[in-house]
């Protein structure tokens, strides 16, 4: 039995030894199992070269973080190294340049410090953005609803319970 374990050891093959960049953090041979929080970095690195989370919420976001004038005359492009790339029309890019330490400030503000240092703008057409979905009018909640609504007395599970009910009697209504 002992021979026969030690032969099958013989016969596979050498381990390949795992060099230092290939390791990952946390992680050292005689510890066993490695974390899974531990192999995120590994698997997300790739996928946020091509596009970070930041800039996607930046492109989401920019009539919020921009107000509505800039946003109509400009567009986010790209957020490359730090370099944020702004589509905009033709007149509107000498402006938008002498609001560039202002529209930093706010861009950092919002997303996070360093995201954005500098801005690099191109001419082009702008579509304007999509208006806001128009809230619908609130739904009238039943009298028995709105009575036992009442009864509750923590005003904040009240007024939570209030829009639940709104929400359920807009659908049915």
């Amino acid at each position: 039995m002992q021979q026969e374990d030690e032969a099958r050891r013989r016969a596979s093959p050498p381990r390949p030894e795992a060099r230092k960049d290939e390791e990952l953090p946390g992680w050292r041979p005689d510890r066993g199992l490695r974390p899974v929080g531990s192999l995120i970095p590994r698997l997300t690195k790739p996928v946020f070269r091509k596009r970070s989370p930041a800039a996607a919420h930046l492109m989401t976001d920019w009539p919020e973080i921009v107000g509505p004038v800039l946003a109509g005359q400009s567009m986010p492009q790209k957020l490359v190294s730090g370099t944020l790339v702004l589509r905009c029309s033709g007149p509107v890019a000498m402006e938008l340049q002498h609001l560039a330490p202002l529209l930093i400030s706010k861009i950092n503000n919002t997303l996070g410090p360093g995201l954005v240092q500098r801005l690099r703008f191109v001419q082009g057409a702008v579509t304007p953005p999509a208006p806001a979905a128009q809230r619908p009018p609130q739904a009238v909640v039943p009298a028995p609803v709105e009575a036992a609504l009442q009864d509750v007395p923590d005003p904040e599970l009240r007024a939570a319970l209030t829009r639940l009910a709104q929400g359920v009697y807009r659908r049915r209504g």
